[in-house]
């Protein structure tokens, strides 16, 4: 009897310690509430900052990769969010894979040649906002070659961080676009491997 009390006894007290924790557990400093939103000037949060992007591999499958640690600068102003400007610069040594030779081949003049251009940018041009998602123009420039792009953003959240990451203010959003490669010289491939390539970006910036 007492062999199989032990352990209904010990489930208990591990799911009582799991309440107590969980009721004691501090609530995400951030929310989905656009009136959270401060204006000011921002810095890209580069630690949780990515580009994901996927493009079609023969018709075989859908290949990703990642670029992490983006760095740039957000203005922004809720009550004229027509006038916000972003600036982001990518650098192209965080390309990932997770091919390693493939890797080494994008890095290659037939696509990014980033011994000659180490980093692709975006910079703003005009912002059209509706509710909480807008419509982010700008110029993008990878390899020297500049193409007129236009982010589809959404406002993910915003708030106070915690203490232990400096308390600042952050923000974030999702964005999404379709670009075609070989716009911007690096036509390789094409059409065996896909010319257009899906964009996902995860962008946090926190107030300077």
């Amino acid at each position: 009897m007492h062999k199989t009390l032990l352990p209904a006894a010990v489930v208990v007290a591990l799911l009582g310690s799991a309440a107590v924790i969980a009721q004691n557990a501090p609530a995400k400093p951030g929310s989905s509430n656009p009136a959270l939103v401060t204006g000011g000037n921002y810095a890209v949060d580069s630690g949780h900052t990515q580009i994901l992007f996927a493009y079609d591999h023969m018709g075989f499958s859908n290949n990703m990769g990642l670029i992490s640690a983006p760095t740039g600068t957000l203005t922004l102003d809720p009550k004229n969010p027509t006038a916000a400007k972003v600036s982001i610069t990518i650098p192209i040594a965080n390309l990932r894979t997770g091919i390693p030779k493939l890797d080494e081949h994008l890095m290659k003049s037939e696509f990014f040649d980033s011994a000659k251009f180490p980093t692709a940018t975006f910079v703003s041009t005009a912002v059209k906002v509706e509710g909480t998602t807008a419509d982010i123009s700008g110029n993008l420039t990878i390899k020297g070659i500049t193409k007129p792009v236009v982010l589809d953003a959404a406002f993910y959240g915003a708030g106070k961080g915690v203490p232990q990451m400096g308390g600042k203010e952050n923000v974030g959003f999702n964005a999404t676009t379709v670009i075609k490669r070989s716009d911007f010289g690096m036509g390789y491939g094409v059409p065996m491997v896909g010319d257009e390539i899906e964009l996902k970006i995860a962008a946090a910036f926190q107030k300077e």
